[in-house]
């Protein structure tokens, strides 16, 4: 279980200072972290904080990164990922992971929202995001008017990105989510006019 390579870091971590190290999960991590949906996986997603120090980084990929002694023995490592690479919504939420921060003494870790890790898997959508999606939708945990609601608000966010250019792609993944396995009309997503020609 995703927990059980938490409560192991915790229990390895040596911290150079008392302070508690918040690591917020996204991904199909977060997707574990909250309900009964489980699959395969081989990394866990940590977004990595300007908060984090060298060191802090240091350790944590020693520790967990690929090829450590965690990571072979729960079969999966932890990523550090750059908070600007997610197309996340503005203001992402994320949920405290109680039940396993309670056990904790050096992290607390948090789950990014199951409408944002959809919205943020509507721009690689690979069929293992497909099938991710689909099964969120299957246990009836995906609103549709709230997904639309946090996708608009991740157009609005990034629209002066470079990322921008692909935000044609991301509507279509959008439409064929809302139209194959929500069962409700395509919504048209308003962008910025200098995109539209």
């Amino acid at each position: 279980m995703i927990e059980d390579f938490f409560l192991d870091l915790d229990r390895i971590w040596k911290p150079q200072q008392t302070k508690i190290l918040s690591l917020y999960t996204i991904g199909s991590t977060a997707l574990f972290l909250q309900g009964p949906y489980i699959r395969g996986t081989k990394d866990t997603d940590v977004l990595k904080l300007e908060t984090f120090s060298a060191d802090e980084i240091e350790n944590l990929h020693k520790l967990a990164g690929k090829g450590s002694r965690l990571a072979k023995r729960h079969l999966f490592y932890l990523d550090l990922v750059n908070r600007n690479i997610p197309f996340f919504p503005r203001n992402p939420v994320f949920h405290p992971v109680d039940t396993l921060n309670q056990q904790l003494t050096h992290f607390s870790v948090f789950a990014l929202d199951i409408i944002d890790v959809v919205v943020t898997k509507l721009k690689p959508f690979r069929a293992q995001d497909v099938d991710d999606i689909r099964a969120l939708i299957k246990s009836d945990l995906v609103n549709p008017k709230h997904l639309v609601e946090r996708f608009q608000s991740a157009v609005d966010h990034w629209w002066g990105d470079a990322r921008a250019e692909d935000f044609h792609l991301y509507i279509q993944n959008l439409h064929t989510i809302q139209r194959d396995f929500l069962n409700v009309e395509e919504t048209e997503i308003i962008l910025p006019r200098w995109l539209n020609d």
